[in-house]
């Protein structure tokens, strides 16, 4: 895997939506640090995260975790837990999810399952190279 020259990180592509407060931020970032190495291999002038909350602090809360890396499909995460926290943790750990999920369709090479079938090998040509004595017989 190639690293990106400018990697992203969360705390550089991270926007707080409706629900949050700029204060919420960092706090925010903390709990999606350990999406840093996954997102490490994308360029971070391309990536952009934003969480949001509809309902905070009530029955019915939804934290939704939206994700854009250029050149690839935005991808979505929703919760309902009741708990922000647990929300939180719900939106990073599906979001790293879906991360591995793209690159391992985007990038097949990578994936060890598919390195470690066998390759056919290339069957030989029966004009080619054949064997001397069975070119006597087919000119006699």
């Amino acid at each position: 895997m190639s690293a990106a020259a400018n990697p992203a990180t969360v705390a550089e592509c991270l926007r707080v939506g409706t629900g949050f407060s700029q204060g919420d931020r960092n706090w925010i970032a903390e709990q999606f640090a350990t999406l840093d190495a996954r997102l490490a291999s994308f360029h971070a002038d391309a990536t952009e995260l934003e969480v949001s909350v509809k309902d905070r602090e009530a029955r019915g809360q939804k934290v939704t975790l939206e994700c854009w890396i250029a050149g690839r499909q935005k991808i979505v995460t929703t919760s309902a837990e009741e708990d922000l926290h647990a929300a939180l943790n719900d939106v990073r750990d599906d979001l790293r999810r879906r991360l591995n999920d793209a690159k391992t369709r985007q990038e097949p090479r990578h994936n060890k399952h598919l390195r470690d079938i066998p390759q056919p090998q290339d069957e030989l040509d029966p004009t080619d190279e054949q064997d001397p004595e069975r070119a006597d017989a087919e000119t006699a």
